[in-house]
C-alpha cells in the first residue's frame, strides 16, 4: 500500500504521480463521485477497480463494465477481483 486518502483531490494526486501496481476505489469519497480519479488513472493505463457497498450503481459515467467489488467482502473475493485485474498478480 502506497497510499490511502480519504478525498478527491488527494485521490487524483496520487492516481495522476503514485508509483503504483494496482488501484482500488470505493466509489464515493465523502459524497463525491470517484470519477475523476478513476479518469486520472485511466489516462496513465494503470489497473484498477471499484469497491463499493452500493454495488455497480454509482459506478461514474463511461467506467461501466469495470469491475465492482461489493464491500463488505472476504479475502478470496478481493484476491479473485485483484487477479482478475492484475493477471499476474502474487497476493
Amino acid at each position: 500500500v502506497i497510499a490511502e486518502v480519504g478525498n478527491i483531490d488527494d485521490a487524483r494526486s496520487v492516481a495522476e504521480i503514485g508509483e503504483y501496481d494496482l488501484a482500488i476505489l470505493d466509489i464515493n469519497l465523502h459524497g463525491t463521485n470517484v470519477g475523476p480519479v478513476a479518469e486520472a488513472i485511466r489516462r496513465r493505463g494503470l489497473p484498477f477497480f471499484f469497491l463499493s457497498g452500493y454495488g455497480s450503481s454509482g459506478v461514474p459515467h463511461g467506467f461501466e463494465g469495470t469491475p465492482v467489488l461489493v464491500k463488505p467482502c472476504t479475502l478470496d473475493k478481493l484476491k479473485h477481483t485483484i487477479d482478475t485485474v492484475l493477471p499476474n498478480a502474487e497476493t
